[in-house]
């Protein structure tokens, strides 16, 4: 998977892989990730749907967790469906997502 837009799906592993412009190296979400988010059959056709539904809040996800963990440049790396809905909605509120701190007591 070279092109920048690279969508495929992997039998082997039963996830969608995609590319991350930039990045250099395949982000995966295995299938069942995708339970939470799609109330369909979880097909390959569905997830797949999903994902060009939703293709910049998966790729905001991505390089959210590329930066937040250092992933180096050419190394692959999945995210969960909570990767997905921090990056969702990080993107309905128009700004970064907010985290959560511990109040001193």
């Amino acid at each position: 998977m070279t092109e920048e837009n690279a969508v495929d799906w992997s039998d082997d592993l039963d996830c969608l892989r995609f590319s991350v412009p930039g990045h250099g190296a395949p982000c995966a979400m295995h299938r069942l990730a995708f339970k939470v988010l799609i109330h369909d059959a979880l097909t390959e056709e569905t997830c797949r749907a999903y994902f060009m539904a939703n293709r910049e809040a998966f790729l905001a996800a991505a390089t959210n967790k590329i930066e937040r963990l250092s992933i180096p440049f050419e190394r692959s790396l999945h995210i969960n469906s909570r990767d997905l809905r921090r990056a969702m909605t990080a993107e309905d509120a128009q700004g970064p997502a907010r985290l959560c701190r511990v109040l001193d007591r």
